[in-house]
């Protein structure tokens, strides 16, 4: 368990430093037609995902059997784009006259950035253990 702290650093400082940014900024961005509380919903977000996805996958390198890792990786990108439209779709619909089209381009972006820091993750869960 103390190992995996260490393991998920990268997102924990991600998450981290994006909310800091977020909340700091809010002036900064709302010059540029950003709503930061969108933006720092989007974060946390894909902060949990990423983690539930990782401990997923993490699981599944455990197993003998390759095939299982790369159903895991597979499900773990359809469970983020799924939630991802369900957040969407919620955010056009509760607030359709404050609907920020710029945040949420903004939030597929840090999507993106989570992205990267996760397929890092995954490559180092994949690591041969004596290679």
């Amino acid at each position: 368990m103390k190992n995996e702290g260490k393991e998920l650093l990268p997102l924990i400082i991600l998450f981290i430093v994006f909310n800091n940014f977020f909340l700091f900024g809010k002036n900064f961005l709302g010059r540029y037609g950003l709503d930061y509380l969108v933006l720092i919903v989007a974060n946390s977000l894909f902060f949990v995902v990423s983690v539930v996805v990782y401990k997923m996958q993490k699981k599944a390198a455990r197993n003998a059997n390759p095939n299982v890792f790369v159903r895991s990786v597979m499900g773990g990108t359809m469970i983020k784009m799924a939630v991802c439209i369900v957040a969407i779709a919620i955010y056009a619909f509760a607030f359709k006259s404050s609907f920020s089209k710029m945040s949420v381009f903004a939030s597929m972006f840090l999507y993106l950035i989570y992205l990267a820091v996760e397929v890092r993750l995954a490559t180092k869960l994949n690591k041969p253990k004596n290679g």
